[in-house]
């Protein structure tokens, strides 16, 4: 046996899932890479709420599928077909978004899935709580009757060419700071402000006079112009910031750190521009004016005497918080203006009159899914796409120099409103319970693709939601969502089939730190319903997540052992992962090593949007997740890999990949190469340190330049607000 194949095959001999044989990588990645352009139409169900790092449904459906199969079993070619895979079960101890649960009901199995995080215990269970789409439209309905109105009358103008009203889609703001000298700056780096995401094709862009606040329109890259309005000779292209500075009239250069307010206050806005929709359906850009000030005014007052249910808590510090309070951030409700709080308290404190709780809920998690494109930390994308980049767009909490206010109920030709997310979202994702379907491709009589189609492959997603393990186990299917520390379970032992889970991505996302943002606003409403929303913040102290890679193995070690216990002899717990550092694979090492699991198998697939942010920050981003396939370390056959072996092994993998289309880059090639170390290196007990130096000489055998997927930032000051 001196061949990678010979080795393999021999490791299969001894294999109980088709899973630790083989995956259809290819075919998976290819239906994956085409459902990560959309994942929110082709998965609606897991995009019901924002989570971060929410991992594809066709890849897990391939994952759990191999888990739960033969060694014998084609995955591939049952892929698309109907399954009932009554009485087997399937734990997610990470369950995030639902992913692993909704792929393993769909496929007529058990699903148990635990997280710590309350804000995705709540996304998770409204994701899959059943509710007719009659039902949902009648209580929208009474809030557009009840409550739309108020919030319209709060975003609306003067058409200058009609003198009627009219709505405003948005409006557009930007910091200001102060000069010692008194000298008061916007922080813009240019003054055109809305441009087409192709300008070379539509070069029309709308540019905002410095002298006069005129609106103006010219082409995106005009560097020469005299406003029409009060004659100021200026250059479009050329604002008073650039980077960590403003420039005065006069020449001088500050860093705008040293500008913020002194009394630790966030910095002041002022409102400029709007974009606003005629009775025709057009849309127009129009400088503020003194009605639209007046309007805002008013806002301001009527907030301050009413008693709504707004966020009341701090902002903690932390890894993705500290830039935030840095710039005076320091209250969940200083992410929003005015305006903003008071037309989401009003919306809210209507959701909250909904006698149904079951349709409440819905609708508390659709006011939730809102926050995310209504704050002060969203800007404006640009003409000919959706308009309002949310504020989780990077992974930090980053100030936004010019924020985009969005209209909170919005119209049909809004983007991330109430009334959008209503239907694109929630009626989105209770259809997909109703009829899951998987993106499959056409091919002509030739074999060449054509195209792709939506195609059903499961049944109705019906499981019964139940709340103990004694419900699940006297079932033939149900659904058993848990809140909780996963390393403490309250399942017996050797119960589980298969664990297939999404760890924490462990130096750069700290997920509660994020889900505080929705936590502050939702705690208030459901910590009398729930125990786990009854809680300071979203964090607990049993969270998997640390900066320091050793105290994150041990952390995840603790999950690992647990889910060791739970699963059968023969049953297999499967994970996907990536990491540009060695010290990230170590730690993943190091966790398996030591909760008696060892790592049998590794499919490396396609995982991410190759063009989504913060990925494109990256010089050589990463694509690939690695299916790491583990099994009991007494049922586990061990192979041993040179690095020899392991390089050829990546080339093998790679070539696949590529020849089916896929662009594989050096940060790739280290993913594979890493995994298969983990595999090579499973019977070993390396020490941390030990694994580590093999690891980063696997890098160095298979790509140097592999970079950072997610670039940490330095200083608060290396990401610019």
């Amino acid at each position: 046996m001196n061949t990678i194949t010979d080795k393999i095959g021999f490791a299969h001999k001894a294999a109980a899932t088709a899973l630790e044989c083989d995956f259809p990588l290819v075919e998976i990645s290819q239906i994956a890479e085409q459902e990560s352009w959309r994942k929110e139409i082709n998965r609606p169900i897991y995009h019901i709420h924002k989570w971060w790092a929410t991992r594809l449904g066709s890849v897990f459906r391939g994952i759990t599928l191999g888990a739960l199969s033969q060694p014998s079993t084609d995955t591939w070619a049952q892929f698309y077909k109907m399954h009932d895979l009554a009485g087997k079960v399937v734990l997610d101890p990470f369950m995030g978004s639902g992913t692993t649960l909704g792929e393993t009901v769909k496929l007529g199995a058990k699903a148990i899935g635990c997280d710590i995080n309350p804000v995705s215990t709540f996304l998770v269970r409204q994701a899959f709580t059943p509710a007719s789409e009659a039902q949902l439209r009648t209580a929208f309905e009474q809030l557009e009757c009840d409550v739309a109105p108020e919030i319209r009358r709060y975003y609306q103008t003067r058409d200058p060419q009609t003198g009627g009203l009219i709505p405003v889609l948005y409006y557009f703001w930007v910091k200001m700071v102060t000069t010692p000298e008194g000298e008061v700056i916007p922080l813009l780096s240019r003054y055109v402000f809305s441009q087409d995401a192709y300008p070379k094709k539509k070069p029309r862009a709308q540019i905002v006079c410095p002298g006069c606040w005129g609106v103006l329109e010219d082409r995106y890259d005009a560097t020469d112009l005299h406003c029409q309005h009060c004659g100021h000779h200026f250059n479009p292209q050329e604002g008073p910031a650039a980077g960590q500075y403003v420039t005065t009239k006069g020449g001088q250069r500050y860093r705008i750190k040293e500008l913020l307010p002194k009394d630790g206050k966030a910095p002041t806005h002022r409102m400029y521009a709007m974009m606003a929709l005629r009775a025709d359906g057009s849309k127009v850009y129009l400088p503020v004016r003194d009605e639209d000030l007046a309007l805002n005014v008013e806002a301001q007052e009527r907030l301050a005497s009413e008693t709504l249910p707004l966020p009341e808590t701090g902002v903690r510090s932390g890894h993705n918080t500290d830039q935030a309070r840095g710039y005076g951030y320091t209250q969940w409700r200083d992410f929003f203006n005015e305006r903003q709080l008071l037309c989401l308290g009003l919306l809210l404190r209507e959701i909250l009159r909904i006698d149904d709780l079951t349709v409440q809920e819905q609708m508390l998690c659709l006011f939730s899914s809102t926050l995310e494109f209504n704050n002060l930390f969203c800007s404006f994308k640009g003409e000919g796409t959706g308009a309002v980049r949310h504020m989780f767009s990077n992974h930090i909490l980053k100030p936004e120099r010019t924020p985009l206010e969005n209209s909170v109920w919005g119209t049909d030709k809004s983007s991330g409103t109430f009334c959008t997310l209503f239907e694109s979202r929630l009626l989105r994702a209770k259809r997909y319970l109703d009829e899951p379907f998987e993106v499959e491709f056409v091919y002509d009589l030739m074999g060449d693709r054509v195209g792709s189609r939506k195609t059903v492959a499961s049944n109705p997603i019906k499981a019964r939601r139940v709340e103990s393990w004694a419900e699940l186990n006297a079932a033939d299917h149900g659904l058993l969502i848990l809140n909780g520390d996963s390393s403490k379970l309250p399942v017996p032992a050797g119960t589980v089939d298969a664990v297939v889970t999404d760890p924490p991505y462990f130096d750069f996302v700290h997920y509660s730190e994020l889900s505080d943002f929705f936590f502050a606003w939702l705690s208030p409403v459901l910590r009398d319903r729930y125990p786990w929303m009854a809680r300071e913040d979203s964090s607990d102290q049993g969270e998997v997540q640390h900066k320091d890679p050793r105290v994150f193995a041990r952390q995840l070690a603790s999950v690992f052992t647990e889910a060791c216990r739970v699963l059968k002899d023969d049953g297999v717990l499967a994970f996907s992962f990536h990491h540009s550092r060695a010290e990230g694979w170590a730690a993943i090492y190091e966790a398996i090593n030591k909760s008696g699991l060892a790592a049998v198998a590794a499919h490396p697939v396609h995982a991410e949007l190759r063009a989504a942010s913060p990925k494109t920050a990256a010089k050589d981003p990463i694509s690939l997740d690695a299916i790491l396939v583990c099994r009991k370390k007494a049922f586990a056959l061990h192979q041993s890999l040179a690095i020899q072996d392991v390089r050829q092994s990546v080339d093998v993998l790679s070539s696949r990949l590529q020849a089916a289309g896929l662009h594989i880059s050096a940060g790739d090639r280290f993913v594979i190469g890493a995994a298969q170390t983990l595999i090579s290196r499973a019977a070993d007990d390396m020490s941390f340190d030990a694994i580590k130096v093999d690891l980063e000489a696997i890098r160095l055998a298979v790509g140097p330049n592999a970079g950072d997927v997610e670039p940490e930032p330095a200083d608060m000051e290396s990401v610019t607000v």
